[in-house]
């Protein structure tokens, strides 16, 4: 073919093959792009569902705090009469001070039901909350219209930015006033700082309150009208902040409400572990519980920059495939290369194997690793959990050895009679007078059953329990306990006044278990009373929804507070050397735990020591 009809074709062959390789790249770009935002998409829902629970973790935690402020007695009867006595408003404000400090919270406030603050934590500040009104607040309407109150804003008096949980306060006559506990955000937001991508929560007006990024705070993500401006105005919502807009510009709308937006420069830019302006994939999620919405940006460089690595790869392969063609096409000229290219490729198959080879087996050899260490811990739990039992099983002997004393007394008399009576009995039958010998015989058949049954009772607290836990009846529990220490009540002179329901309450334990509990709990109170005159003990119980509460009360001189921060560390007493070895209450504390419940000790606002124990109670009404 002449040179000059060759090259026209040669040209056209060119630019053909230039066109499928473009081809080939545009298809690879959009494949791999369109895979890459669907995987992004799933890494993002991923830490949405994070994000969110973290938040909601954080929040429910305090959730309940203002409710529980009902079940105070001196903030009921502040409300009440709140210009009756100023110490109680005192003694409240102390209240409400100790539990902000161990709530970790920012603040906790009483309000009447005008909105004006009766008692605050923050009562010894400058800048505290005592005397204002703060009626124009939501939550404060949201309490008293709905008996709770949610509400995130920018506090009047400080200027801090938190969330409010409000709760109204009522008794049998109607609403009191609002309990309100302030919740701060910043450990979580310090948090969503190190994670690979921003985030931001919003409230129903698109204001920002939570942001990984801190210059993104109280901006809009959209313009808000002058009726929205108004209304926060009026409520002080944001504190008169500026509340300008992000600037978030939306550039497409994808599948499954996600969205790619462009995120503007903000000044000072501040260092961070992730890009925060720029192209991100925006993907939104409504928060349960809240009017609040979180949105998480996921950077999309490292998308583009794959799909175009991809693009320029399949570009290159299909030019690879055309030079293979050429290749195959002058095969006798070039058949020695296709040889070594084939060996090549076998020299790069082998060496995967063996790298496929090596790397499944370590991952083997960790999977081996991973069985003996889960074998060992199994072992050890199963040690602690032995460890365990013979700790409470030996602080049931101490508790029968300190009984001993009491036991031997009570079985003496019983014996001296037992030796009396049968000596009479003798006599009398040896005199023919058989009516005088059998109510002598009578009266020993009385006191051997009295004996059998302390035996019985300190046989049955003394063995061993499943620890398998059932309907247990509080009354017979706490029978059996002041059974056991009735030697002990009459040597100190002290009365036990119960006060249990008429029915009788079952709850969800260990019988022999939670018997140890009341009987350390009960010697513990009538250590207290000693030397005490009029000495009593209260035993009380009540049902509480799915728990049972169990209060035992002395009229001790109470707990001092090096005690109350020791009470449930082992080995901390407060006897004298020898008395004890500090394990009751730890013992205790841990075998309620098992139950699944809670033991709390503090002091009586009118004297004494009160021991609560909250446990399950029976499922469906069930007892023994």
């Amino acid at each position: 073919m002449p040179p000059r009809q060759r090259f026209p074709r040669f040209a056209a062959l060119i630019l053909g093959v230039a066109a499928i390789i473009i081809g080939v790249g545009l298809f690879a770009y959009r494949t791999s792009l369109t895979l890459g935002l669907a995987e992004l998409q799933a890494t993002g829902r991923h830490r949405l569902d994070l994000y969110a629970a973290s938040l909601e973790r954080e929040i429910d935690k305090y959730a309940y705090f203002p409710t529980t402020l009902g079940l105070e007695r001196d903030v009921l009867q502040l409300l009440k009469t709140p210009d009756a006595a100023p110490e109680q408003a005192v003694q409240v404000n102390h209240y409400l001070e100790q539990l902000n400090e161990r709530a970790g919270t920012l603040s906790i406030y009483i309000l009447d039901s005008k909105g004006k603050v009766l008692a605050s934590s923050n009562w010894r500040r400058a800048d505290s909350f005592l005397g204002e009104d703060l009626s124009f607040r939501p939550y404060f309407r949201q309490a008293m219209d709905s008996g709770n109150g949610r509400f995130f804003g920018i506090g009047t008096t400080r200027g801090e930015p938190g969330y409010y949980l409000s709760s109204a306060l009522t008794d049998d006559h109607g609403t009191l006033g609002v309990a309100v506990v302030k919740v701060g955000l910043k450990q979580l937001e310090k948090s969503w700082a190190t994670v690979e991508a921003p985030a931001l929560v919003s409230d129903e007006n698109g204001v920002v309150i939570l942001a990984s990024v801190p210059e993104w705070k109280f901006t809009t993500l959209k313009p808000l009208d002058d009726a929205t401006r108004s209304a926060f105005d009026r409520t002080q919502q944001y504190n008169r902040r500026a509340l300008n807009p992000l600037g978030v510009v939306e550039m497409a709308e994808l599948d499954h409400g996600a969205r790619l937006v462009r995120l503007p420069k903000v000044e000072p830019v501040t260092v961070s572990m992730f890009p925060i302006a720029g192209t991100f994939l925006a993907q939104t999620q409504a928060l349960p519980g809240t009017p609040w919405n979180i949105t998480v940006f996921s950077p999309q460089e490292q998308v583009r920059g794959t799909a175009i690595n991809r693009a320029a790869l399949a570009a290159v392969g299909a030019a690879f495939l055309f030079i293979l063609a050429l290749m195959l096409n002058d095969r006798r000229r070039h058949l020695k290369d296709r040889l070594a290219a084939q060996a090549a490729l076998q020299k790069a198959h082998d060496e995967l194997e063996r790298k496929v080879t090596e790397r499944t087996r370590d991952l083997s050899s960790a999977n081996t690793r991973l069985q003996q260490e889960v074998a060992e811990r199994t072992q050890a739990e199963r040690t602690l959990r032995a460890a365990q039992d013979e700790l409470v099983q030996a602080g049931k002997l101490a508790v029968i050895g300190q009984l001993a004393a009491g036991v031997a007394h009570e079985l003496n008399q019983p014996l001296a009679a037992l030796r009396t009576l049968s000596g009479n009995a003798r006599k009398f039958l040896a005199r023919g007078n058989q009516e005088t010998a059998s109510s002598n015989l009578e009266r020993i058949d009385e006191l051997v059953d009295r004996m059998g049954s302390l035996t019985a009772q300190l046989k049955s607290f003394a063995r061993k329990s499943s620890g398998q836990p059932q309907a247990v009846s509080l009354r017979r529990a706490i029978d059996n306990a002041l059974f056991l220490l009735e030697q002990r009540f009459r040597q100190a002179q002290v009365v036990a006044c119960i006060d249990l329901p008429e029915e009788d309450i079952h709850a969800w334990c260990d019988a022999n278990r939670l018997e140890q509990v009341l009987v350390n709990l009960i010697g513990n109170a009538l250590d207290a009373m000693e030397g005490v005159n009029d000495g009593a003990l209260s035993i009380s119980a009540r049902r509480d929804g799915a728990h049972v509460l169990l209060q035992v009360k002395d009229r001790g001189p109470g707990l001092s507070d090096n005690a109350l921060a020791h009470l449930f560390e082992p080995f901390f007493t407060t006897k004298e050397t020898g008395s004890g070895l500090g394990l009751g209450l730890a013992i205790s504390a841990g075998i309620v735990a098992d139950f699944g419940g809670t033991l709390t000790g503090n002091n009586h606002p009118d004297g004494g020591a009160v021991f609560t124990l909250d446990i399950p109670a029976a499922p469906g009404g069930q007892g023994t």
